[in-house]
């Protein structure tokens, strides 16, 4: 199982499903992070922390912990 912390800079995935519950999921679903989306990795910080990526033409920032629930193709 691929999670977005494995992703490596400059690739395009496709988001297979949000691992976790409450408020974290809906954190991420509310940046548009959903199913069937297409996310591209812009950045990883040195240590990993954070991810920069692009997703539905809006560039974001994600926490590392946060990127390893969201499973990829």
């Amino acid at each position: 199982m691929a999670n977005l912390k494995s992703a490596k800079i400059g690739e395009t995935v496709k988001v297979k499903k949000l691992i976790g519950e409450g408020a974290v999921k809906r954190r991420i679903m509310d940046m548009g992070i959903t199913r069937g989306v297409d996310v591209y990795i812009r950045k990883v910080a040195p240590l990993g922390d954070p991810i920069e990526i692009t997703v539905r033409g809006y560039e974001l920032s994600l926490r590392k912990s946060d990127a390893e629930m969201i499973e990829i193709e």
